[in-house]
């Protein structure tokens, strides 16, 4: 029996598999020959008001106002550098992830899309911008920052709308602060609102789900996530040791039926939207997802969906295109190396590494220093992985055009047995998860890993 709950696979490689690269590579040679035209910036903040039970972000609890300060100094820093390894780059998107990115405050959120603009040269206005938060930080004044530099899309982290279970989540929340935040982000008029929410809770039921299910749908999000409960090592409920398969698959297919039900589409086993000619940014990169995996980002992760639109730069699409990562949690993508700073989920080694980045010189922001090298097996499989998990699925000619090979024939011996279970569908030009796929996700997801990558995954330990 294949367990459905084995991982979410937000990006390829995870960043467990990312070494200290020796020696490390000037980020110019870095990005010497890559396509600069249609770029991701993403912009990571680490910070948080609380951390919930289930969450493994690269976060801190709480900052004093000089370290925010001195961390966006260090960002700037990082921004200036890349800016002059990659003077041409373009952005088709953008988005700012962590831990919340709303713990600023309303000045340093303006300084921060300061240096998104300034010295990246983003225009946010004209591309999707998307930036998450939280109950306890949506407020006006931050809001209305996001609002004036063309935030789209604002993803909030509810979870659960009963306050007993989002206690049991070890998240510190009442029903009351999350409906003020949600009227704040209304009244802010941004486009998209996302809300997440989490099913398999200790002591939620189909009644309890559904009642939060009907709480966010009152408020129309433009999105919804449904995110799986995920107990990990480290984190606030990694010490229980129960199992919630069934639970979680009953909850995840009446959580589906539901929002189909409501008129929303299905984009992956978790984004739910509501149909509309063009899709709005796609959920946040970031360091590892929310909502046990997050929204985060987050995370510093590739968006694992479609298109997330087009900007001045034109249509991005993380299966080919880079990413530019900015903050010590964030990730690089180009063709060929994935790059990063250190990752840890510790409390003590997530503060050593913010401390160590504060402090580092200019001169230390214009080299990779953690990553990892994508060869021609790992290139084939993070597209596979990233347009498979998608409801649309995978455009074999495209493959085709892309690797020289159909992904029936690289892939057969795994693909074979998702078909023979009837998670996988075979048209002449598509390859697509059925509904019962879909929510298998987080299984296929890492049946795809290649052997290299499981081995340096297994091998990590947190530092």
């Amino acid at each position: 029996m294949i367990r459905p709950y084995q991982g979410y696979v937000y990006a390829y490689p995870h960043k467990t598999a990312y070494r200290p690269l020796d020696p490390r590579p000037a980020l110019d040679d870095v990005w010497a020959g890559e396509d600069t035209s249609a770029l991701f910036l993403y912009l990571h903040i680490p910070f948080c008001e609380m951390r919930c039970g289930f969450c493994n972000l690269f976060t801190r609890t709480g900052a004093p106002e000089e370290l925010t300060s001195a961390y966006l100094g260090a960002l700037e820093r990082q921004a200036e550098a890349v800016r002059r390894a990659v003077p041409a780059a373009r952005f088709a998107a953008a988005a700012v992830g962590g831990g919340t990115p709303t713990y600023l405050t309303a000045p340093e959120l303006t300084r921060l899309f300061d240096i998104a603009e300034g010295v990246m040269g983003a225009d946010l206005r004209a591309a999707p911008l998307a930036v998450e938060t939280s109950p306890a930080t949506a407020t006006p004044d931050r809001l209305a920052v996001l609002a004036e530099r063309g935030t789209t899309r604002v993803s909030i982290g509810v979870q659960s709308f009963i306050d007993a279970e989002a206690r049991a989540a070890v998240r510190p929340q009442r029903r009351a602060e999350v409906e003020t935040a949600l009227g704040h982000i209304r009244d802010a008029a941004i486009e998209t609102l996302n809300i997440d929410l989490i099913y398999g809770i200790d002591g939620q039921d189909a009644a309890s789900w559904r009642y939060s299910l009907d709480a966010a749908l009152a408020w129309r999000p433009e999105e919804i996530y449904l995110y799986p409960l995920y107990v990990r090592p480290l984190t606030g409920l990694g010490r229980l040791g129960r199992d919630w398969d069934d639970q979680r698959l009953t909850l995840y297919r009446e959580g589906r039926d539901h929002l189909l039900a409501a008129g929303y589409e299905q984009v992956s086993m978790r984004m739910f939207r509501l149909p509309r000619a063009t899709p709005p940014a796609s959920a946040s990169p970031r360091s590892e997802p929310s909502a046990s995996a997050s929204a985060a980002s987050a995370a510093s992760a590739s968006p694992v969906s479609a298109s997330p639109g087009s900007g001045p730069a034109g249509p991005y699409r993380c299966q080919e295109d880079g990413m530019v990562g900015l903050g010590c949690g964030a990730r690089s993508y180009t063709s060929g190396l994935h790059y990063s700073f250190e990752y840890a989920v510790g409390a003590r080694h997530v503060r050593a590494i913010i401390d160590d980045y504060v402090r580092l010189p200019p001169g230390e922001f214009g080299v990779a220093n953690v990553g990892f090298a994508l060869g021609a097996e790992d290139r084939r499989r993070r597209h596979l992985i990233q347009s498979l998990l998608q409801a649309e699925g995978l455009d074999r000619l495209e493959y085709k055009e892309r690797f020289g090979a159909d992904a029936l024939d690289d892939f057969a011996p795994d693909l074979s047995v998702f078909a023979d279970r009837g998670w996988l569908a075979e048209t002449a030009d598509r390859l697509v998860l059925t509904p019962e796929g879909l929510a298998h996700s987080d299984a296929i997801g890492p049946a795809l890993f290649s052997a290299h990558v499981n081995a340096l995954m297994s091998a990590y330990e947190d530092r």
